[in-house]
């Protein structure tokens, strides 16, 4: 990577220490805007299709008409990547409404503020290192997950309060990830993650007919599962079920699949090595494997 990053801004690439918004900007007054975070593997971006598939939808809830194409948005996230060396990313894509006079009701003619921020992650693929530390500690906390009657699950907007108040709560138990559930007590997610967990030799994993967003790592997983032949339920579970799982994980784009060793503080029954909370149990380590060579094969044979 370069020794001072580089991101695009409205069209152009700008030194990082030189990159701002307008104040007047609806995305910094009212979190109007969407945004998608994604990983480059081998200078490519891993499922960018879905990524814009979503990008679509939720600028479609928004009301958000950008005018932008996917072919557009991809040459301005190639251009960062270049001018910054970088093959092996993490990269965040927004869209905002752009500067508009300072009332909530937004006008219909849009000039988008257009971002893209990259900053460099080990490769992926076989034998790769996780960008995580170690196993996560999950806990579940107070703070509800918004009802999509509200705002819905599948828009990623700007908006993360629900993810920050979450979050927020962890510093009582230093935990790493927030566990939330709905307002009828079933878990939806993390903060910033999606959740997984093995029970009876079955992949779980909450319904996306709940406040849940529809991940594009969860979706992989899933489909990978369902080749090996691994038993898949998408439910409605309770905070219970997860803490007497066989296995735990999280997936995110940055992660990829994150074992999680604690919930509410309870170890994670015993893994496959005999130890407890310590390591990624064997529906875990498959399905890690099974990305990785994926991943491996789609970037960089």
């Amino acid at each position: 990577m370069t020794e001072e990053p580089v991101y695009h801004v409205d069209g152009d690439l700008v030194a990082a220490d030189e990159a701002t918004v307008n104040v007047r900007d609806r995305g910094f007054l009212y979190g109007d805007a969407a945004f998608e975070t994604m990983r480059a593997y081998g200078g490519d971006v891993f499922e960018w299709e879905a990524h814009m598939d979503r990008l679509a939808e939720t600028c479609e809830v928004l009301g958000l008409d950008h005018g932008l194409s996917d072919g557009d948005l991809r040459e301005r996230v190639d251009e960062t990547l270049a001018a910054n060396t970088l093959q092996e990313a993490y990269i965040r894509l927004s869209i905002t409404r752009g500067v508009q006079p300072g009332k909530l009701t937004p006008d219909e003619a849009v000039d988008p503020t257009v971002v893209v921020i990259v900053s460099e992650l080990p490769r992926g693929g076989q034998g790769s290192q996780p960008v995580w530390d170690g196993p996560a500690t999950l806990q579940t906390v107070k703070t509800k997950r918004i009802p999509d009657a509200s705002i819905p699950a599948r828009a990623k907007t700007h908006n993360y309060l629900n993810g920050i108040l979450a979050r927020l709560e962890l510093r009582v138990t230093g935990a790493d990830e927030a566990l939330l559930v709905d307002a009828e007590g079933h878990v939806t997610e993390g903060a910033t993650s999606n959740l997984f967990f093995v029970r009876d030799n079955a992949l779980r994993t909450p319904s996306l007919d709940g406040p849940v967003l529809p991940g594009i790592t969860r979706r992989v997983v899933l489909e990978l599962a369902r080749e090996e032949g691994i038993p898949v339920e998408e439910g409605q579970y309770s905070p219970e079920e997860i803490r007497s799982a066989d296995e735990v994980f999280l997936t995110n784009s940055t992660w990829e699949l994150r074992p999680v060793e604690t919930v509410d503080g309870l170890s994670v029954s015993e893994a496959d090595d005999g130890s407890t909370g310590t390591a990624a149990g064997p529906v875990t380590t498959l399905l890690s494997r099974l990305f990785d060579a994926r991943v491996e094969s789609a970037y960089y044979d």
